[in-house]
């Protein structure tokens, strides 16, 4: 699988949240190259992160269907990292799959972290860069409780499963369990209140069944709907 880009424009795509705002309208020639080496290569084409004239753009050039491994509903919360439902459409024709992202901020307007939270973090980043520019990357055992301290002394603002799910939910209302995927971006800081991290994963199934999606859906939702994709795009690679 292959993502573009990430928060900032790079040398092949704009980014949904680059605060410049786009610099190639949508790709760069080199973007555009990216995507048709991925298709001979027999990579899926990831739009998670691509300002939407990127996402557009690859939907029209990919031989394949182009999934969006960690992404929102942006008619139900107007965010850059989200998609409105017109492209989610072409992602679906596509034949494209949509995982729901769990990243808090994406998912709701949340009061804005205290001062203390932002001093801390603000050191936390610092001490990670200078570790990275020394040669000396900080371990991950670290990392990891230098983050879980800050929390702990100043907690972040959440989100709920609730919200999570009205994103999910959303998305199959209008596309069926065809299209739709799981994509927490646990790894990236995503999991909300009541979902917070893998140990807590059955209840999106919980939920699901308890709204009327029975295990076909379910198998499709977890699993077969990537799988799919994955299938088309190794048998359409050109080595």
């Amino acid at each position: 699988m292959l993502g573009l880009v990430h928060t900032k424009n790079n040398q092949f795509a704009d980014s949904a949240t680059d605060a410049a705002g786009p610099r190639w309208s949508g790709l760069s020639p080199l973007g555009v190259e990216l995507v048709k080496e991925a298709n001979r290569l027999g990579m899926i084409v990831d739009g998670s992160h691509a300002h939407n004239l990127a996402l557009e753009q690859m939907i029209e050039i990919s031989k394949t269907p182009v999934i969006l491994s960690h992404s929102g509903a942006a008619d139900v919360f107007d965010h850059p990292r989200n998609v409105d439902d017109r492209l989610l459409r072409k992602v679906a024709k596509s034949g494209g799959v949509i995982q729901m992202n769990s990243l808090a901020t994406y998912l709701k307007d949340l009061p804005k972290p205290s001062p203390e939270r932002l001093q801390a973090l603000g050191k936390f980043i610092n001490d990670f860069r200078a570790a990275e520019n020394e040669d000396k990357p900080m371990p991950f055992d670290e990392f990891r409780s230098r983050l879980l301290a800050i929390d702990r002394a100043y907690p972040k603002p959440v989100a709920v499963f609730d919200d999570y799910m009205s994103h999910f939910l959303h998305v199959l209302n209008i596309f069926g369990p065809e299209n739709v995927g799981v994509g927490a971006d646990w790894d990236g800081g995503g999991g909300v209140a009541g979902m917070a991290d893998i140990s807590m994963i059955a209840t999106i199934t919980e939920r699901l069944s308890q709204d009327g999606y029975d295990e076909e859906s379910l198998n499709k939702i977890w699993s077969g709907n990537l799988l799919r994709v994955l299938d088309i795009v190794d048998r359409s690679k050109s080595i």
